[in-house]
């Protein structure tokens, strides 16, 4: 994709001088160039505020994710967990306002989080997963810097991009799932539903409750509407639990009530906690893998949803360029560092982005106020952490069926598109493992185009990736057969 550094020509740019905006304009205007995108400092207010009402769920998600042991046993504080993901969103939503100038909000990936804490986690110490992810935010912004980005996306067919996009929802709704108590690891079974075959106890009748409501919100589009379940969610808990209904022991992560003051100072204990040692202890390989799946589940939605984004924020033209792109592309890589430094996983653009486009956003100051709000958020994590965790799984899974919209794109009767996709889909949640996901949907499709004798449309790349992940699979017998570990 070829980038130009020229603004795209808005209704006042082609209304003649006479309709311009005088000279004596404010320093915000000049900046910004919101009279020149045709918008106005009111819109883009209402638009960031739009746009964070719309991702403020992230703020309790992504805890929830992360709130797993790793390999030594330890787990990271909940109260500094929210901390880190305000923080990290906050500077990366700014950043991208300042320097990118283009209505996109980032947060943390829930993608990479799942990443994080099913993968890395388990291999490795806390401090050892963020050095992990301030690798492969380094990897993304050279592969910005090189063009090799576009080049990547390019190589990998698109509908295994939305086979990825589809795992990775199916996964995160597994974890949404277990998390609140609706599934369980079954004794005669790999799973069941509840503990013995039936839900028990009122919270994760709280969590389907929850569930249903932002469902049918959504389905009246009403903006918001994660948000809105949540916090419809959290009262109907609190009311539970102060009646004497609920017994406080019986919510995963306590009792949905506040403790002090609802304003704090922020926990920054996570911050700066990143060890680039130790490595040497799960293996070259493993490391390799583990880089690699940080990038794949960080890669592809963003320039996707930034040139969307940025399309309905009638800021691209007809061959997707847009002004500042490959700022917001280096921003975004940017934010797997900033994300692993702050103790709070990789920052990502979010879709969401569009309600406040929706709104009237069209320029960096819609970001900025964003991350206003997500720095004001830092002093208010204890009124944050009283949401429960039931509630706000139910999220986790609105998130993966929407990621799950992906499926429309696929050409389900042809089988070179069909079975990789499906393989993607199913082994991610399956395995517990996007690698594997991804792994399989690329073997099968290069298994099938040759099979086909269509060999010539695959392309090195892709071979290429075939042989890895032929390595990965095939990894222990390997080990064996050469005498190492």
């Amino acid at each position: 994709m070829t980038q130009q550094s020229l603004e795209p020509r808005t209704a006042a740019d082609d209304a003649g001088d006479g309709s311009r905006v005088p000279a004596g304009r404010s320093w915000l205007d000049r900046y910004f160039h919101i009279s020149r995108r045709g918008s106005s400092v009111a819109r883009e207010v209402r638009g960031g505020v739009t746009t964070f009402m719309a991702m403020a769920y992230i703020l309790l998600l992504n805890p929830l994710i992360l709130s797993g042991k790793d390999v030594a046993g330890d787990t990271l504080g909940r109260q500094a967990l929210i901390t880190a993901t305000a923080f990290a969103a906050a500077a990366t939503t700014l950043l991208m306002g300042f320097v990118g100038k283009v209505p996109l909000a980032l947060a943390a990936g829930l993608s990479v989080s799942g990443v994080l804490s099913s993968q890395v986690a388990p291999q490795m110490t806390w401090p050892q997963a963020m050095g992990m992810c301030v690798v492969y935010g380094v990897v993304i912004m050279l592969l910005v810097v090189t063009g090799l980005r576009e080049m990547i996306m390019n190589a990998i067919p698109l509908a295994l991009k939305h086979g990825i996009t589809m795992g990775i929802g199916l996964f995160i709704a597994l974890i949404g799932f277990y998390k609140a108590g609706f599934v369980h690891q079954g004794k005669a079974t790999p799973v069941t539903l509840g503990p013995v075959g039936e839900l028990a106890g009122w919270p994760v009748l709280l969590f389907a409750g929850t569930l249903l409501l932002i469902f049918m919100l959504q389905a009246r589009n009403v903006p918001g509407a994660i948000l809105i379940g949540i916090v419809t969610g959290t009262v109907v808990a609190a009311l539970l639990n102060a009646g004497g209904v609920v017994a406080s022991g019986a919510w995963a992560n306590g009792a949905p009530e506040l403790h002090g003051s609802a304003v704090s100072m922020p926990d920054f204990s996570l911050f700066g906690h990143v060890d680039f040692g130790g490595w040497g202890q799960v293996g070259a390989m493993t490391v390799g893998m583990i880089v690699f799946t940080l990038v794949l589940a960080g890669f592809f939605d963003a320039m996707a949803t930034i040139i969307g984004v940025g399309t309905e924020a009638q800021l691209a033209d007809d061959k997707g360029r847009m002004p500042g792109l490959s700022k917001a592309l280096f921003i975004d890589g940017a934010g797997g560092a900033i994300g692993g430094v702050a103790g709070g996983s990789g920052q990502t653009v979010f879709i969401e982005s569009a309600t406040g486009v929706g709104e009237g956003a069209r320029t960096g100051l819609a970001s900025v106020v964003t991350g206003l709000f997500f720095a004001a958020c830092l002093f208010f994590t204890p009124l944050t952490a009283i949401v429960p965790q039931e509630v706000a799984s139910a999220a986790l899974v609105v998130i993966g069926s929407m990621m799950l919209m992906n499926a429309r794109h696929v050409d389900w009767a042809d089988r070179a598109t069909a079975v990789p996709v499906f393989l993607t889909v199913v082994i991610m949640p399956f395995t517990y493992s996007i690698t594997a996901g991804v792994a399989a949907g690329v073997i099968s499709y290069v298994a099938i185009k040759t099979a086909q004798g269509r060999a010539r449309e695959i392309g090195a790349f892709m071979w290429g990736l075939t042989a890895i992940f032929l390595v990965y699979f095939a990894l222990h017998p390997i080990e064996s057969w050469l005498g190492v570990h």
